[in-house]
This record gives structure tokens, C-alpha cells and sequence, in this order.
């Protein structure tokens, strides 16, 4: 039975109250996931943590596979594009918008519960596929798209030139360099916002200069 370690980590709450029993039964799924493996964890497993019965698990998650996806869903809603990026008339502009969404990546994508269902899709990877797929559908693919529309808004706006999904992958590389497999591993510690800011910082300036202002 593979394990993962809980090290560090905290229920994943859920709706305005994360004490309802919503939240508790994410919590405890969550918990249960990583630690004992989502192949491994039962439903009664996951309403006696969460102090619930299966008659109201069952009402609000119609199975496992339900609140795995409201586990990863709650965690991909901070990936979004926010709402309120300013236009992009200039390379200055882009500039801090690339830095500041960057800077947003880095800190959601590191934290403790992100990894850890970056740690449990890889430990179910063949008994269970379908986690990584769900964690790559619902919670990877939200970030890569809202960095797609961004490369997109600055084509558009003839600030860059190129595929924005191109360009996407290429920033995301610089960003992350070798991080990820790092936190992965546990032989990287969490970035602080001094180093976040200054990693996304430099990503940008890299970024940029690689891709000069089109003619």
C-alpha cells in the first residue's frame, strides 16, 4: 500500500464555512486520499472521519470520485486568470501582469495541498489513472489555459508574436525550472514571497527578452 506523507498539511475546506459538513467531508476525503491512497480510501473510511454519515455523504457526493474532483476543483478556482488584469497597452504593462500572474502560480502551485495531490495522482498512477487525469483536466489545464489567454491578450495587443501556447509552455519553463520536482521530492523547501516575487521577476525579464517587441 503506497503512502503518502501528510507532512505539513491541512483539509482542503470548502464553501463559507469549512466546519458544515460539506467542508468536513472534504476534509476528511483529502486526508484519506493522501495519506492512505485513494485506491485504498472507503466511503465509511471518509464519513467517520468527517463525523458524518454515508446517507449525507452520499447526498452531497454521489462517490469517491465526486469529492476527489471537489478536492482538486476547490484548489483550481485560485488558478484562474483574475478579473481584474489591466489592459495591455505596453511592454511595461505586460511586464508586471506576466510578473504578478507568474507570482500567483508560484505561490498556489506550491503550496502543501497542491503537492500533495500532485504526490497522490503519482502514487496512483496505475491502479487508479483516473486521479492524474482528473488533476491534469480540472487543476493543471485551468492554469495552462488562463497563461494561454494572457499570451493571447498580449499577441493580440502586438506585444509579442508568436503561438500563445507556445509562448505559455516557454514562460511556465522559465518560471518553474527544475522547482516542481523539487517540492515533488521533498528536497526543496516551499518558496517564501520574497522568493516567489523574485523567481517570477526574473522569469519575466527572461521571458521578455527572448521575445522582443515584433516589428
Amino acid at each position: 500500500m503506497t503512502k503518502v506523507a501528510k507532512r505539513g498539511l491541512k483539509p482542503v475546506p470548502s464553501g463559507d464555512d469549512a466546519g458544515d459538513v460539506r467542508g468536513r467531508i472534504l476534509g476528511a476525503a483529502f486526508a484519506a486520499f493522501t495519506e492512505r491512497g485513494f485506491a485504498e480510501t472507503s466511503t465509511l473510511e471518509i464519513a467517520t472521519g468527517a463525523r458524518a454519515s454515508k446517507r449525507e455523504l452520499y447526498a452531497l457526493f454521489g462517490s469517491k470520485q465526486e469529492m476527489l474532483i471537489a478536492c482538486i476543483s476547490e484548489r483550481a478556482k485560485r488558478l484562474k486568470m483574475p478579473a481584474d488584469l489591466p489592459e495591455l497597452h505596453d511592454r511595461d504593462t505586460l511586464r508586471r501582469t506576466l510578473s504578478m500572474f507568474g507570482a500567483q502560480l508560484l505561490r498556489e502551485t506550491s503550496d502543501p495541498t497542491v503537492i500533495a495531490m500532485f504526490r497522490l495522482a503519482i502514487s496512483e498512477a496505475v491502479r487508479a489513472p483516473e486521479v492524474g487525469r482528473m488533476l491534469n483536466d480540472i487543476g493543471i489545464e485551468t492554469s495552462r489555459a488562463a497563461l494561454r489567454e494572457l499570451m493571447n491578450r498580449a499577441c493580440a495587443a502586438g506585444l509579442l508574436a508568436g503561438a500563445p501556447a507556445e509562448l505559455a509552455d516557454h514562460f511556465a519553463g522559465l518560471l518553474w525550472g527544475n522547482r516542481m520536482l523539487g517540492l515533488l521530492l521533498d528536497t526543496a523547501a516551499r518558496p517564501n514571497a520574497r522568493d516567489i516575487a523574485g523567481r517570477a521577476e526574473a522569469a519575466t525579464d527572461a521571458f521578455l527578452r527572448a521575445y522582443p517587441a515584433p516589428d
